[in-house]
């Protein structure tokens, strides 16, 4: 199963001759994934093969002109535990920072190989770059945030896929959208301030404003309502709170509505016609949607819509939270310590003030991934801060660090790995030997727990045991053994018409709102100067983030730009142009286009340009209230 930080999880069959990967291809074990897979598993063998593999250790000896020096396992362990143990002793667990995501999404290497960490108290992020706050939203009307399973599209009558570009981002989710469209006569409806690839085969396309879904939303909700198409019987019985929305949605009248987001109320009115001509509808919600000012009250107000339609759970985010698992893969019940939790968003401003002496990273490339990244390269480059990494290939963070360690890719190892949309699991065989002195996460997780000293034994547990206790009970269909022993099985979800909210049922006016957040949605407003753009960004389909440069060669540096606002600003087609804000500056090509709106920008990330300047210094580090996570997609940019 690939590894990486994807919903769609695939299932692949892998060609091996004489040790060596011949291809990656598509399994038909997976009902879902069956017959598909993207570039970036198609370009695996190139990827375990690449030039910028890390292949041994390497520690740093000077930093002028980032002078590294080859190193044995032994050697450049015992730098690293020294380090740690020198940081422990004299600053203290907090002055750790373990510095993670999900490069790769394995139950051993994301999860068991954090337990050195759990055990050493050392800080963590919170995790809230990717999807946090739209779990949190979700969270505060629903309880936990799972929903419809991607299966369940083949039935439905009208998808509608909101800040959800998943022909780029979800393949497998996209190919079962054209099923139902092509087979049930389903429709398609794409919400989307830019007119993304999945725009090509809607049958209504909405565009507002970036950031204003939440006017939008009640601009629906208010048509549903006053034209009597709600689900009374529906809201009496699993809903409360009704009262409070509807006395919001009316305010939104359709002058109001169409001043904030740009959408004509007759378009607001034939998303609503068409969600009741054709019934049954399932809200696709992206995660893109979360990354901006306003992401969890948008995130929180399109899940809203479906409840006035009679659907329980009738939207998708993701299904990580619907899960039935058991265990402890981290640790953290294992022991007493109450280890420092830190905003992941902010991260930046912590680490060039200096508040940590030795950070390590391991499945992520913070120097260009996180918000704030001028912040971020300051911090790792500190006299100060000992920085050591554990990855498969050669990144900006590596360049940074103290000492580097070459890691496994997904390939090269064993593992489970659980996938945020369909319910499908096998295990994650090796298919060969890991490359050069390339080693997992958990045997280095072991190895330096034995140099710093850690006694807890727990640190030492047989990882396949500990993940056959967090998936016990897991399965509908059999057990870990049969996981193990090669069986596809099933995972058990939680029921769709349960709600773990406080009245036990879903909550339009939400009783868990803490102080400070309203338990309605509510519209942020992102104030723009008439010389100011919104850039907002997101993924091409041969990338995992910055993974995959090494096969497909450097992300576009490329921004597009409304030809009104090319001719306003005198920006010919391929022209270069700075964009600039006070936290940094980009270097783009121009590509001018109809398919941004008036005011908006769009770039691919996580681009770099020309002079090594990184997408995200443009970005703020500043987290959202509800849940904590970034604010890509409302930076705020002028074209220089």
């Amino acid at each position: 199963m690939c590894a990486r930080d994807c919903p769609d999880a695939c299932f692949l069959d892998v060609e091996v001759k004489d040790d060596v990967i011949v291809s990656v291809r598509a399994s038909s074990e997976n009902p879902v994934t069956a017959g598909i897979t993207c570039p970036r598993a198609l370009g695996d063998p190139q990827r375990v093969y690449s030039m910028d593999r890390v292949l041994n250790p390497y520690i740093r000896k000077t930093r002028e002109g980032q002078r590294f020096e080859l190193a044995t396992w032994d050697d450049a362990l015992g730098h690293v535990a020294k380090r740690l143990r020198e940081t422990l002793d004299r600053h203290g667990p907090e002055s750790v920072l373990l510095l993670d995501y999900y490069g790769n999404a394995g139950l051993l290497s994301s999860g068991f190989s954090r337990r050195l960490w759990t055990a050493l108290g050392a800080t963590r992020t919170d995790g809230a770059v990717c999807s946090a706050s739209g779990h949190a939203a979700l969270r505060l009307h629903y309880g936990l945030s799972y929903g419809v399973e991607p299966e369940a599209l083949l039935d439905r009558k009208i998808i509608v896929f909101w800040g959800f570009n998943a022909k780029h981002s979800s393949p497998h989710t996209w190919a079962l959208a054209l099923r139902a469209k092509m087979e049930n006569d389903a429709a398609i409806v794409v919400v989307d301030p830019r007119q993304s690839e999945s725009t090509s085969m809607a049958d209504l396309w909405l565009y507002p404003r970036p950031g204003t879904d939440v006017a939008l939303c009640y601009g629906l909700a208010r048509h549903l309502i006053t034209n009597g198409h709600v689900d009374a019987g529906f809201v009496e019985d699993h809903c409360v709170g009704y009262e409070e929305y509807v006395e919001e949605a009316m305010r939104w009248t359709p002058e109001r509505v169409e001043a904030v987001t740009g959408v004509s109320w007759e378009g607001v009115e034939a998303l609503g016609d068409a969600l009741v001509k054709y019934g049954d509808p399932v809200f696709m919600i992206g995660i893109g949607l979360n990354k901006s000012l306003s992401g969890a009250e948008s995130v929180r107000a399109v899940s809203l819509i479906p409840a006035l339609l009679g659907k329980h759970r009738g939207f998708y985010y993701t299904n990580s939270r619907g899960r039935c698992l058991a265990g402890d893969m981290e640790g953290d019940t294992l022991t007493d310590l109450a280890p420092r939790t830190v905003s992941q968003i902010s991260v930046g401003e912590r680490l060039a003030a200096g508040e940590f002496r030795f950070v390590y990273v391991q499945n992520m490339n913070p120097a260009l991934t996180l918000p704030d990244s001028n912040s971020i390269r300051e911090g790792l480059q500190r006299d100060d801060i000992f920085l050591a990494v554990h990855d498969t290939h050669l990144t900006e963070t590596c360049r940074l660090a103290d000492v580097v360690l070459p890691a496994a890719t997904y390939l090269e190892k064993d593992d489970v790995v659980l996938s945020d949309s369909h319910p499908y699991v096998r295990k994650a065989l090796k298919a060969v030997e890991p490359e050069g002195k390339s080693r997992d996460e958990v045997w280095v997780m072991r190895k330096l727990a034995r140099r710093v000293g850690v006694k807890d034994r727990w640190v030492y547990d047989d990882p396949w045991a500990e993940a056959g206790r967090t998936l016990a009970n897991a399965f509908i269909d059999g057990g870990f053994e049969d996981l193990i022993c090669g069986s596809t099985l099933r995972l058990r979800m939680r029921p769709a018409d349960e709600y773990q909210t406080p009245s036990g049922r879903i909550e339009f006016y939400s009783s868990a709102a803490e102080e400070g957040v309203s338990p309605l949605p509510r519209q942020v407003e992102l104030l723009q100067g008439s010389d100011e753009f919104i850039l907002v960004s997101s993924s091409l389909p041969r990338y995992t983030h910055t993974q995959f440069r090494d096969v497909y060669g450097e992300i576009p540096v490329q921004v597009w730009i409304n030809p009104a606002d090319a001719e306003r600003h005198d920006v010919q087609e391929g022209a270069e142009v700075t964009l600039f804000n006070d936290y940094g500056r980009l270097r783009l090509t121009t590509v001018v286009t109809d398919r941004v709106p008036r005011g908006v920008l769009w770039a691919p990330r996580e681009l770099i340009d020309g002079g090594g300047n990184a997408q995200n210094s443009l970005t703020r580090g500043v987290p959202q209230m509800i849940g904590g996570g970034p604010v890509f997609n409302s930076t705020k940019v002028k074209i220089l």
